[in-house]
């Protein structure tokens, strides 16, 4: 845990173990940087008090491993370990000794979920979904997978609508890129609809922009006798647009405000997504916020916890003169393994709370 003065013009004199009694959010190296310090954190200070009484909720889910992975989480390394999943197929990007996979060539995995079938949706629900799915407990009935089986650490990048046709642009992807069988699971959450997706950010790759990916069919399971094996492939990569398939997602690198044009020659869309946006922290956000309140999409917002949502809104509304239209509310399809190394003692798990524009 850093010290909240950390930066100031005298130094650090040593672990930031002194914890502020008004939130209990943030930490001091010395009484003296609390005291130089309050004059800014005097204005957070309550607002920290409230979100850390939603501790508990936030902790809040139904998995076997639930308090494994929030309260006593050590490292995600260790409880994915644990999960027997550390470091294989597309779990890499899940921990930080993995974060730093960059070769181009693990947007082709093609090992899926290394779980068994029990553990995880390799192939279409037994039913049809016959209404909206609100807690992860109603998505795993639904899909048959037991609750101590891990999909939900990466399903949450999944934000359903019902239509025939779908258009999603999806701002900003970091490490769902080299995870895409994933939004396979679109086959079952939005059958017989033509999705299409744009991911576009800087951490795409550049010898890859303009790539066209489909996706064939559900991520597989490791049982080579499943039923799962019998489609044939699960990506097909190719550089031109196949209008006939159900899910293709296309590549591009760079910033969605210098993008747009591009992207709209063929397919204007229904919906503008940014997970885990940190707004505030980017002052490239404030141009592609001018150009979402000019083209008038709407569009969904997450971000890690209730503070950087609420520092995001601040943003928003120094660009378009107003708050977000859709308030901050807590997303249900979470992540469910808390975030390592946060700058405050905060719960911070991957798509934690949601806001709109």
């Amino acid at each position: 845990m850093e010290c909240a003065a950390k930066g100031s013009p005298r130094r650090c004199s040593g672990p930031a173990n002194r914890r502020c009694g008004g939130c209990g959010a943030v930490f001091y190296c010395s009484v003296s940087h609390q005291t130089s310090h309050w004059r800014v954190h005097k204005e957070e200070c309550g607002r920290l008090k409230q979100q850390m009484c939603r501790v508990v909720l936030l902790n809040d889910f139904p998995f076997t491993f639930s308090r494994e992975a929030t309260y006593q989480v050590e490292t995600r390394c260790s409880f994915l370990d644990k999960q027997g999943i550390h470091c294989v197929g597309f779990w890499i990007c899940e921990c930080s000794c993995g974060a730093s996979i960059t070769s181009s060539d693990h947007l082709r995995y093609d090992k899926g979920w290394n779980l068994s079938s029990k553990l995880c949706p390799c192939k279409g629900p037994l039913s049809m979904l016959t209404k909206k799915l609100s807690s992860w407990n109603e998505y795993y009935e639904w899909r048959g997978i037991p609750l101590d089986s891990p999909v939900a650490l990466l399903l949450h990048w999944l934000i359903p609508e019902t239509t025939d046709e779908l258009c999603i642009h999806y701002l900003g992807p970091e490490r769902e890129v080299y995870q895409l069988a994933v939004f396979g699971e679109l086959h079952a959450l939005l059958p017989g609809v033509r999705v299409h997706i744009d991911f576009v950010g800087p951490a795409i790759p550049h010898d890859r922009d303009g790539e066209t990916i489909t996706l064939c069919s559900y991520a597989h399971c490791i049982e080579s006798n499943c039923s799962c094996k019998s489609v044939k492939g699960e990506f097909n990569s190719h550089t031109a647009s196949d209008k006939s398939s159900s899910i293709t997602i296309n590549l591009h690198s760079g910033l969605y405000h210098n993008r747009y044009s591009d992207l709209t020659k063929e397919f204007i869309p229904d919906l503008i997504i940014a997970p885990n946006a940190g707004i505030a922290a980017y002052k490239s956000w404030l141009p592609t916020i001018e150009l979402i309140r000019e083209i008038e999409i709407p569009t969904i917002f997450s971000d890690y916890c209730e503070e950087a949502c609420h520092l995001a809104a601040n943003c928003i509304s120094s660009v378009t003169g107003s708050p977000p239209t859709i308030p901050v509310q807590l997303n249900p399809f979470r992540q469910p393994l808390a975030v390592e190394d946060t700058a405050l003692i905060l719960p911070c798990y991957s798509n934690c709370f949601l806001f709109g524009i």
